[in-house]
């Protein structure tokens, strides 16, 4: 099982990189960033679970400002 979280993960990161918009890109990647973090604690690994919190962290806190740029500029 453990290792099923990490394949997922790279599955889900892999993804990320057929979206069409920047927005749902790093979304995506936060998703796959949460999984590794999930695994990184599932193997008592501090370096990927600090590592992949502050990738998450970054990549939802881009997404919402570009979201927020991209909903200001339609208005």
């Amino acid at each position: 099982m453990v290792d099923g979280i990490g394949w997922l993960a790279t599955a889900v990161f892999l993804l990320s990189y057929l979206t069409a918009r920047a927005v749902t890109l790093r979304r995506v990647q936060a998703v796959a960033a949460c999984l590794w973090a999930t695994y990184g604690v599932l193997i008592h690994s501090l370096p990927v679970i600090v590592a992949n919190i502050l990738v998450a962290t970054f990549a939802i806190a881009s997404s919402l400002r570009r979201a927020g740029a991209a909903a200001g500029a339609a208005t």
